[in-house]
């Protein structure tokens, strides 16, 4: 800080105010959503409430790597159910990267790009135990944990054990799953109360998994 003299009396500078630069805290909560369920919905909002972050953004996938291949419908009606699914909560975003790059989507890439666009975020990957269990297949696991915090979500029937670095969360059990609707829904059963009401109005709409 430099003094300046007027007429005989030192006058200092005002102090300028200290800016202090606050890290977002955004989780990443990646799946085929085929369809978004409730489930769903409360895994995102219990552990992003249980760490504190400040947003969940949910990471629909075009075409998952994984080796027990997945068959989805258009990716279109996945991502349309998705902000159905989310419009009512402002805790919760939709991040399209993998959708608009298309192909097989590998979390390093997609981590590795969302941190090149946002110096600014700490990410925090949200996997149920499941998954936590395969994290040693993982493409380019031992960069990726470098990039991001995994989450992990207890499972049961999982061993929900790792020797890499994951904060595990407690989360309520809701035992169905994306496969239990589509099946309920092409025998006809009911998926009230398992899916927001207009995702379900929209399965009805569009007659997806109904073959």
């Amino acid at each position: 800080m430099q003094e300046q003299k007027q007429a005989g009396v030192v006058v200092q500078p005002a102090p300028q105010p200290l800016i202090f630069s606050k890290r977002r805290r955004v989780g990443l909560y990646g799946g085929t959503f085929n369809p978004v369920h409730n489930a769903h919905l409360l895994v995102a909002d219990q552990a992003g409430k249980a760490l504190c972050l400040d947003q969940v953004l949910f990471l629909p996938d075009a075409q998952p790597p994984h080796v027990d291949h997945k068959e989805a419908i258009d990716v279109k009606d996945r991502v349309a159910m998705l902000r159905l699914a989310i419009a009512n909560n402002s805790f919760f975003g939709l991040e399209l990267d993998e959708v608009k790059r298309g192909g097989t989507s590998y979390s390093y890439d997609t981590v590795k790009r969302m941190k090149e666009r946002h110096p600014d975020v700490d990410y925090y990957f949200i996997i149920g135990g499941d998954m936590v269990d395969y994290l040693p297949t993982w493409y380019r696991i031992d960069d990726l944990v470098k990039l991001v915090h995994f989450v992990g979500v207890r499972r049961p029937g999982a061993k929900n054990e790792t020797s890499y670095p994951v904060t595990w969360v407690d989360v309520p059990q809701i035992d169905f799953s994306s496969t239990d609707i589509r099946q309920r829904v092409k025998t006809g059963q009911s998926i009230k109360y398992m899916v927001p009401s207009a995702v379900e109005d929209y399965i009805e709409e569009h007659q997806l998994y109904h073959d």
